[in-house]
């Protein structure tokens, strides 16, 4: 072989060595770049005691965990894992949230499936379902073959669900026929009630509901009208945000005739809890003197459970439990929420989620950036939408972001 030949071969042979090298560098930089650091989210925002990320891939039984518990001293009963975060290191510490019954098969399946569709199939949180009865085999098995993510089944203990019997029955059932005689909605419902009750001051205790921080609470039968590239958790944790919302409403007014006068009384005892830089200008317009009505449609919301889980919030929800407001009247969770956040957290912690197309029976917010809505494939019209009609407390909340200052992102006018 000549020289002019033998180097050519030696050549081709480094040339070789050194591609090989330089491959399988590469896979071991994706790998390290892949790997959750110490300051990322995921394996290191799960509380502590919970398993490895991918334990719930072991077996498919293990995906679903039904809790019968009447504990009342919010003992966590579960270590299953949160979620499968293998695609998404960065998830926050977090959870679904379905008060349904056995009879809401469908609609759960259907709200599933959407939230899925334009959100979940990406980052797969988990999701915690409680229901005041057991929930049948049939529930459990539907709602699992809906969802790869984890799914966790809870039965509320009776003390939190049902009329406390320290109410006085006759003043309360003479208060709903009066309702009923006047046509107000859900007026004779004691069970609607029930609900109201438990969603304001007792679905954070669930003892499923122990290890998570934050939740997204989902209805049967609602739907999501465009994709959700960015993780609203996340978006939340990151920012500081405690509440976040879609749809502003306005209550009604017959529910609630002595709901602010109850609040100003447990604000006047306890003032340390009003927060300086607070939003009373959403949910009053005569600087506290009188509730407007306005408040965030809770059948949506993003929160943090620290916030309910506090100080202020538990004895706040304590004062109005005890004044018998949900049964004596019809109280809804959602001014309850509403004005607790308002009065006891900064208003830059409150968020307007305008990318999250919803919608709730017959009532819609589609995403007002057009750049937002094509981004999102939303399957929506925001100019027959809901966020400025006559209901629509969106004008009183965008008269409050700019007299006070915030971000103009609360309020995501049309740009179209």
């Amino acid at each position: 072989m000549s020289a002019a030949k033998r180097l050519r071969a030696v050549i081709l042979l480094v040339s070789v060595i050194l591609l090989s090298f330089f491959a399988l560098l590469t896979v071991f930089s994706d790998s390290y770049r892949d790997a959750a650091g110490p300051f990322d989210a995921g394996q290191h925002d799960l509380p502590h005691g919970a398993p490895p990320p991918d334990a719930g891939k072991i077996v498919e039984s293990a995906k679903v965990e039904v809790v019968h518990s009447n504990a009342q001293d919010g003992s966590r009963l579960s270590t299953s894992p949160t979620s499968d975060i293998g695609a998404h290191p960065r998830l926050a510490n977090a959870t679904f949230v379905i008060l349904a019954r056995n009879s809401d098969l469908e609609g759960v399946v259907n709200s599933i499936q959407e939230i899925e569709q334009r959100f979940n199939a990406r980052f797969h949180y988990p999701y915690v379902l409680s229901n005041d009865k057991e929930f049948t085999a049939e529930f459990r098995s539907a709602i699992s073959n809906a969802t790869p993510s984890l799914v966790e089944f809870g039965l509320i203990p009776s003390a939190d669900w049902v009329q406390p019997d320290w109410i006085d029955e006759a003043k309360a059932s003479a208060s709903r026929a009066k309702m009923v005689e006047d046509g107000v909605k859900y007026g004779g419902d004691v069970t609607y009630r029930n609900m109201c009750r438990f969603n304001s001051g007792f679905f954070y205790r669930h003892p499923l509901m122990q290890k998570y921080k934050y939740y997204w609470r989902i209805e049967p039968n609602v739907h999501f009208l465009c994709d959700i590239h960015d993780d609203p958790f996340l978006y939340m944790q990151e920012h500081d945000k405690t509440y976040g919302f879609t749809l502003a409403v306005h209550e009604i007014r017959a529910t609630i005739p002595t709901l602010w006068d109850t609040v100003t009384a447990f604000t006047d005892q306890h003032p340390e809890y009003v927060a300086q830089d607070n939003a009373i200008d959403f949910i009053s317009n005569d600087d506290g003197r009188n509730y407007n009505g306005c408040h965030f449609w809770s059948n949506f919301e993003i929160a943090d459970m620290d916030f309910f889980r506090g100080d202020a919030y538990a004895q706040y929800f304590d004062f109005l439990d005890r004044s018998g407001g949900y049964y004596y009247e019809r109280w809804g969770d959602a001014p309850v929420h509403s004005i607790a956040v308002s009065l006891f957290l900064n208003a830059s912690q409150l968020h307007f989620f305008d990318p999250i197309g919803y919608q709730h029976d017959d009532w819609r917010h589609c995403p007002l950036d057009r750049a937002m809505y094509d981004a999102g494939n939303c399957s929506c019209d925001y100019l027959k939408e809901f966020d400025y009609s006559g209901g629509s407390c969106k004008a009183q909340w965008d008269h409050f972001v700019r007299t006070n200052g915030l971000d103009r992102q609360e309020i995501a006018v049309p740009e179209w």
